[in-house]
């Protein structure tokens, strides 16, 4: 049995690209002690059975190092207050027990001594484990991520950095899974590589403006002018909540509930107010007023220092502020500038403080000036007929 899986693999390795290397299935005896021997090459005299035999004794295993695994390694990933290594242990699982069952499959299939088609199934059995490490891989690279990314304590990874490094590791795990499985079919990668440089560059072409977004959306990621839930306005007049920021575009989420999609090469290009930017996320506003000429400046700065501090979602730190900025053209001007907690309710506190302050002002006889005209006439000519008439 031994010298006829060894001319097997020998065939098989005649018949395959010499820069690349064949995979070899090692002969089932030759793990077996020699006490077990006689009883092995007696089974080995009926391959089907022997096969079997070999099946039986891999799933066997895979369950029981499966057992052990959850088991063992469950508890000690118990005693860890992190959640990384317990979804690490969950997706090896599958991977694991996939492995040894599909390795002794192989053997199996090898020991079976099928009339044709054996060294096809190793190479479709070897590349289905090859996809459930791929699999596995991409799983706990996103759980991992997702756990590091949500740390209180310690920031391991920051969330603008998440969608970056998510992509990158992909690509990586599904680059390394294709090399495998080229190699397990024994395909020469290089002459691929060629041909994939040379369709890059003819895509590149066709797609730039889709690159440009792409190239952009890793730039944006990377220097984070912005991040989710930030309110932003640009400079070609779109304001809104960012809801999402992938590679090739930003969504925002307007005041009007209407949801705009920018490209990210746009956005790379334009300039960015993050209303929500800085080392708090209050934000302040300004309410422009007036008096006319005459009034109490003195009473008209305690009054609206005292509207803005009786606002319930004013900012008490930083305090209310008034300032008198200037002596209009028929007015005296004056600045009420309060901070408030989010930049979305700036519209709806500025129309809040404007109706106090009418009402106030119209309460203390404070004159708000307006435009208008005295027209002052001197004498009535001679020569008009009378009105009583």
């Amino acid at each position: 049995m031994a010298a006829a899986a060894t001319s097997d693999v020998a065939a098989d390795a005649a018949n395959v690209d010499p820069e690349i290397m064949p995979i070899e299935v090692p002969d089932f005896a030759e793990w077996l002690p020699d006490s077990v021997l006689p009883l092995w090459e007696a089974i080995a005299a009926y391959p089907l059975l022997g096969s079997l035999v070999i099946a039986a004794i891999f799933f066997v295993a895979a369950h029981v190092l499966r057992l052990l695994v959850s088991g063992s390694l469950g508890r000690l990933a118990g005693l860890t207050t992190s959640l990384a290594d317990d979804l690490i242990l969950e997706n090896l699982k599958r991977p694991v027990f996939t492995t040894i069952f599909l390795t002794g499959l192989t053997l199996a299939v090898k020991t079976a001594q099928l009339p044709f088609g054996t060294d096809l199934l190793v190479k479709i059995i070897v590349s289905v484990i090859v996809v459930s490490w791929m699999r596995a891989a991409l799983r706990i690279s996103v759980s991992v991520l997702d756990v590091l990314s949500n740390q209180t304590r310690f920031a391991f990874i920051e969330v603008r950095t998440v969608p970056l490094i998510d992509l990158t590791v992909k690509l990586l795990i599904i680059l390394v899974g294709s090399y495998a499985l080229l190699m397990v079919w024994g395909v020469n990668p290089i002459g691929w590589l060629a041909s994939a440089g040379i369709v890059g560059i003819a895509i590149g072409f066709a797609a730039k403006d889709s690159l440009a977004n792409l190239f952009s959306g890793f730039f944006i990621v990377a220097d984070a002018p912005y991040k989710i839930g930030d309110y932003i306005n640009l400079d070609t007049g779109e304001r809104g909540r960012v809801t999402a920021i992938g590679l090739r575009s930003t969504r925002l989420l307007t005041r009007a509930d209407v949801e705009i999609t920018v490209p990210n090469g746009v956005i790379a290009n334009a300039k960015i107010v993050n209303e929500s930017g800085g080392p708090s996320k209050k934000m302040r506003i300004r309410v422009v007023t007036a008096a006319a000429y005459g009034s109490d400046v003195d009473q008209i700065c305690e009054l609206l220092q005292e509207i803005g501090e009786k606002h319930p979602e004013v900012c008490t730190d930083p305090a209310p502020r008034v300032r008198m900025r200037a002596f209009g053209a028929s007015s005296l001007d004056f600045d009420l500038m309060v901070w408030i907690e989010q930049p979305q309710d700036r519209g709806r506190i500025t129309h809040e403080l404007l109706m106090q302050v009418y009402k106030t002002y119209a309460e203390y006889g404070i004159e708000i000036p307006y435009s208008k005209h005295d027209v002052y006439i001197k004498e009535m000519p001679g020569d008009m007929p009378d009105l009583a008439e």
